[in-house]
């Protein structure tokens, strides 16, 4: 099993001040931003993880210059941090997740930017676990021995891999060439994972949107939205089709470039990208374990410790649909022409409810549009759209484990009027639930003589109504002899006794 050996939650403050370079125009208004934490190195040391990385940020922005008012530029913040985590030891491997909570952009003067972000750290020491279970017990002597069935998930794979996408976009044959990439934004849509025997097969689609300056002596704005469909196998030996997955992709890197066709003009966008796989796979086993054991010959102690196991209550695939209108503030730009639209699903809260789970979260969405406002040609439309779903999960309870992931499957936006837009988007919410079990595990058992004076304290022959609770295992036990016995006296033909019933019952001994 995987077993978690220390937990640590940790929110720091990036902020900086950034000079705009000299090769850029100076900034007059701040259109969109966007930021990226990139993880360069995490460190476990005693109590503590060294977690070293930057923020990666860029900015489309309009300029001074009448010739070029829309430009963009990028930088980074860089950052190390020393986080307390009980149980770090050095060489421990540390897995990491990192949430923006807030990021903002503001221009200080034309020449100089503040750069602001929240950064929330979740990060996780995980162990593989091995519970060892009694399943038999072997003797010489008589021993009678009951078992128990337990229905249990193992964790079969755990492992990281890598999954690449490549393509490329060819500009519509009315587009000017492409004399330098302004704005780019990807992301994943509608991904399908599906276990295979020694593989997983993965696909996609990836929404690309690129704004760029043509190759023309007006070096005026075009933009190019495309959807490239991907897919492709992994190679994972120890898979197997009907194993549970608990799979988590984020994007290692994503380039998009300008390239040249065959006649060497840049006419071609090319996509380069690399997926993180985090693998777990989940395989459900039933076990009988070693219950209780007993002997007629002799007095036997069972030794126990608790031993503890996971179960799976649900593995579950749920999809919402999301519509609402959003209205631009009235100190906003009024719309011209819908150009993007990119959306992030955050889930604030997840409630154990009677048979299931309860998800609430947000879609945050940013729409870059075209105004008719020559000074300021593009602007954004932000906005949060709340959703709220049920997930069922029969056997849920407030002890279960449960990793919900949400991903957007589809988002799109239509222009109502120049003041209003309708969005709408389908989410994905994919939930594994499992169940805490803590079972008595025999690991011994102490062997001693018969006590006789107990024993002869014991009539030979019982004549026995049943009462509640009772059971021919309890009943042989505490008067030395085997349920085979009991059931051959009394012509039973199960082991099923009811409250009432006439029993004899012969001593062994």
């Amino acid at each position: 099993m995987n077993g978690l050996k220390g937990k640590a939650v940790n929110q720091i403050t990036l902020e900086d001040d950034y000079n705009v370079p000299d090769s850029k125009a100076d900034v007059m208004n701040i259109i969109q931003d966007s930021s990226e934490i990139v993880i360069t190195e995490v460190k476990a040391a005693d109590g503590h993880a060294v977690v070293r990385g930057k923020l990666k940020f860029k900015i489309l922005y309009v300029s001074d210059s009448p010739d070029e008012r829309i430009q963009s530029l990028s930088g980074e913040i860089p950052f190390e941090e020393t986080i307390n985590i009980e149980g770090a030891m050095d060489g421990d491997s540390i897995k990491m997740k990192w949430d923006t909570e807030d990021f903002n952009v503001s221009t200080i003067n034309s020449r100089k930017i503040s750069v602001k972000a929240i950064v929330t750290f979740v990060l996780s020491i995980e162990q593989i676990m091995d519970e060892e279970t009694t399943v038999d017990i072997v003797s010489e002597d008589e021993v009678q021995s009951r078992k128990k069935g337990l229905d249990i998930v193992e964790l079969a794979v755990n492992k990281k891999d890598i999954f690449r996408i490549k393509d490329e976009i060819a500009i519509n044959q009315n587009k000017p060439n492409i004399y330098e990439i302004v704005w780019t934004n990807a992301q994943l849509r509608n991904v399908e994972i599906r276990l295979m025997d020694q593989g997983i097969s993965i696909k996609g689609d990836l929404a690309v949107f690129v704004l760029y300056k043509g190759e023309d002596e007006e070096r005026s704005l075009h933009f190019v939205e495309e959807v490239i469909p991907f897919s492709g196998n992994i190679d994972c030996s120890d898979c197997l089709e009907d194993m549970i997955a608990d799979i988590e992709l984020s994007f290692e890197h994503l380039d998009i470039e300008a390239k040249p066709d065959y006649d060497g003009e840049q006419r071609l966008i090319n996509i380069d990208g690399a997926l993180n796989l985090d693998i777990k796979l989940y395989e459900e086993n039933h076990v009988d374990i070693l219950e209780d054991v007993y002997s007629p010959q002799m007095e036997l102690t069972p030794i126990t410790q608790v031993g503890n196991f996971e179960s799976l209550v649900v593995k579950n695939f749920a999809k919402t649909r999301v519509t609402e209108k959003q209205k631009i503030p009235n100190n906003q730009l009024r719309i011209l022409q819908l150009c993007h639209t990119t959306g992030n699903v955050k889930i604030d809260e997840t409630i154990p409810v009677e048979d299931a789970v309860s998800v609430e979260g947000v879609i945050e969405v940013a729409i870059l549009y075209i105004t008719a406002d020559d000074n300021m040609p593009f602007n954004v439309m932000k906005g949060m759209i709340p959703f709220n779903h049920i997930i069922e999960a029969k056997g849920i309870n407030e002890d279960s484990i449960y990793h919900i992931k949400a991903d957007i499957d589809q988002l799109n936006s239509t222009m109502i009027d120049s003041e209003e837009v309708e969005v709408k988007a389908i989410v994905n919410l994919n939930a594994l639930v499992l169940n805490r079990l803590s079972e008595e595990i025999i690991t011994d058992v102490k062997q001693e003589p018969l006590d006789y004076s107990k024993l002869e304290a014991l009539p030979g022959i019982v004549g026995y109504v049943v009462k509640a609770d009772d059971s021919l295992w309890k009943l042989a036990k505490k008067y030395y002899t085997t349920v085979d016995k009991i059931k051959e006296t009394n012509d039973l033909t199960s082991d099923s006794i009811k409250v009432g019933d006439s029993l004899l019952i012969v001593k062994s001994i």
